[in-house]
């Protein structure tokens, strides 16, 4: 075995060993990333502004003078219709 394969060989398993911690890392970073991005999200919802709540609005109204019905009608039913 010469010395360059060697080398190879230990360059690949360094890689290999490496693999999982890069994994890790970037997993903790994205994991970190969308904390960050909720908090935000959330810190955007509370700096919006505020409604002005409920108005009340009072009105009077004037009554319309009302006349006496020129004429009343009385039905008596006796028996119920069919």
């Amino acid at each position: 075995m010469t010395t360059v394969e060697r080398n190879r060989r230990d360059v690949q398993r360094a890689t290999r060993r490496r693999r999982p911690l890069v994994r890790a890392v970037l997993l903790v970073l994205a994991a970190l990333f969308v904390f960050l991005l909720g908090v935000a999200f959330s810190r955007t919802l509370d700096d919006r502004p505020r409604t002005g709540g409920d108005e009340t609005i009072v009105r009077t109204l004037t009554p319309v003078t009302q006349s006496a019905p020129g004429r009343t009608v009385t039905v008596t039913v006796t028996a119920p219709s069919p």
